[in-house]
């Protein structure tokens, strides 16, 4: 009977092992990774994969998120690191990856000197403050990264999100974020051949100098030139073109470049001014605002939208420096609202261009009105808040302004549209015209699908020049106060939507539920949960073995007999 055991338990324990080596081998030679989170967290994109997987040569990457966070931040730490071993998995030793910790440095000139690095690559800092009890603490931050290939460097910001929402839904929507962009950066990084981009000059836009900043962020993605349409025979060997802030009027030749550009397959994005007016030109007794005349609206109206002749005024804006009088010889500048630079910070729900965007800084924006264009898909973008003012032009605009308190009764024209995505088969404006086919015989009437974006707002990729510091003031940053709003991030995006052949964008779509405790129950029941926590399992083992005691026991009892 002894023997009986002793054969069967060597029989379980033989079997056992010949299971797990199985299972190894299978396991080697069949990958497989089951994620059971709700919303497929732990889950990279196809399109991840397929770029990774095609990585020739190893790319680095550095994150700037190690030492201690308070919790949300940790979150975020936690997010990348596991973002970044899933990376790994695909990419293999193609992939390698470390954390820095930026304020390990204890000596203050290497320090200093460090951290100035990072901010010259494009990580910015963040300030966290923290309290426990009454004690609050400051902590500066990098939440950022550098990847790296060969020579070339991609800095990747992983702290983004709608900054009117909250800390802790911005840190949400970062963790959403975060495949995005680390494998946008890497997948620009590796590639050679850049699609083509034309900024287009020619009816007054913006010169080189306003548009130097957004020509900068985007050729890490694109080739991006300036192209005189005048000039240039036709925009076939462009995949894009940027129209920003014309003055002049467009005449019929060079219209029909762009319509015949967007019939065949081209992408436009166009940021238009409607009305003609400029703070720094403003004189103080007031500037008249009126419309300009650009002979564009035949066209858009075509595609289905038209540009109202109009200015929104809206509570949520930004402050520019007013001076309000002297103190002794010197004038005296107060930062004040200027309700005709709105924030927006409401944006289209599903759309990958906007998903998490981070509030977007306009400057005299006017208000867009979708029409009825046949097989045209409209999603407008981005809108002003619930508390807006729309004005016709023309009008006289004064910085007095500023020193009204708006009544709500006025500003009763919520969420205007201001930024409008069309999506589908264009068809020609001119190519039902008689004259036109008879002198350019090769109008194409119709013929692929494609993309416009319109943003009613001229100088929404404009920067500033300092020239105190004889630098560019960044795209979507306020130079009176330094805050740095999400335009370049908007234009990227939306360049990304429309040239994105693999679907990369479409990452953006990802979402991952917050699930926030009750504090006040916690206080609560926190002493209950913590005795249940550390007596139950204890109770659990010992009535087990208890329980198999007896039963062994009783077992052994009924053979001996």
């Amino acid at each position: 009977m002894k023997n009986y055991f002793k054969l069967d338990a060597l029989f379980y324990f033989l079997a056992t092992v010949l299971g797990i080596v199985l299972i190894n081998i299978i396991a080697n030679n069949y990958f497989f990774r089951i994620d059971l989170t709700e919303e497929k967290r732990y889950t990279i994109a196809p399109a991840s994969k397929e770029v990774l997987k095609a990585l020739d040569d190893q790319i680095d990457i550095e994150v700037f998120l190690d030492g201690e966070f308070p919790p949300m931040y940790k979150r975020l730490q936690k997010s990348v690191i596991e973002t970044l071993n899933e990376f790994k998995i695909y990419g293999g030793k193609n992939v390698q990856f470390k954390f820095t910790d930026p304020s390990a440095e204890t000596d203050p000139t290497k320090k200093n000197r460090f951290l100035s690095q990072i901010v010259r690559k494009g990580i910015q800092p963040t300030q966290l403050t923290s309290k426990e009890g009454d004690a609050e603490t400051n902590k500066v931050i990098f939440p950022g990264a550098i990847v790296s290939y060969g020579s070339r460097e991609i800095p990747v910001m992983l702290l983004k999100g709608n900054r009117g929402e909250g800390e802790e839904q911005m840190v949400n929507q970062s963790v959403e974020n975060i495949e995005y962009e680390l494998i946008t950066a890497i997948k620009e990084i590796i590639t050679m051949d850049k699609k083509r981009v034309a900024l287009l000059s020619g009816h007054g836009e913006l010169d080189s100098l306003k548009t130097m900043d957004i020509i900068k962020e985007l050729s890490d993605f694109y080739d991006v030139k300036m192209v005189d349409i005048k000039t240039v025979e036709n925009l076939s060997k462009y995949e894009a073109i940027i129209v920003a802030k014309p003055t002049q009027k467009f005449d019929d030749e060079s219209k029909l470049k762009i319509d015949q550009f967007v019939v065949n397959g081209g992408k436009a994005l166009f940021f238009v001014d409607i009305v003609n007016i400029q703070l720094d030109s403003m004189k103080e007794t007031g500037s008249l605002a009126y419309p300009y005349d650009l002979n564009l609206d035949d066209l858009f109206f075509h595609w289905g939208i038209r540009f109202n002749q109009d200015l929104v005024q809206d509570v949520s804006c930004s402050r520019i420096a007013v001076n309000v009088g002297n103190v002794g010889n010197q004038p005296k500048f107060v930062l004040m609202p200027w309700r005709f630079n709105p924030l927006l910070m409401s944006f289209a729900e599903k759309n990958p261009i906007v998903k998490n965007m981070d509030a977007l800084l306009c400057n005299f924006a006017g208000t867009i009105d979708t029409v009825k264009a046949k097989g045209i898909h409209k999603t407008p973008l981005a809108f002003t808040s619930r508390y807006t003012k729309v004005i016709g032009a023309p009008v006289e605009i004064s910085l007095n302004e500023m020193r009204n308190k708006p009544k709500q009764e006025d500003y009763n024209k919520k969420n205007q549209i201001v930024a409008c995505l069309l999506e589908g088969k264009f068809s020609s404006s001119y190519a039902s015209r008689p004259l036109y086919r008879e002198n350019y015989p090769g109008i194409s009437n119709q013929n692929k699908d494609s993309k416009i974006l319109v943003f009613a707002d001229g100088d929404f990729i404009s920067n500033d020049f300092d020239p105190v510091k004889q630098q560019i003031v960044p795209v979507g940053m306020n130079k009176y106060t330094l805050e740095k709003f999400a335009n370049r991030d908007f234009v990227v995006n939306a360049l990304n939507y429309m040239l994105d052949n693999k679907g990369l964008i479409n990452i953006r779509n990802k979402e991952i539920s917050l699930r926030p405790l009750d504090r006040i129950k916690i206080g609560k029941e926190k002493q209950k949960w913590q005795i249940i926590n550390v007596a139950l399992p204890i109770i659990i083992i010992l009535a087990s073995g208890i329980l198999k005691y007896r039963s062994r026991k009783k077992k052994y009892e009924n053979i001996g007999k």
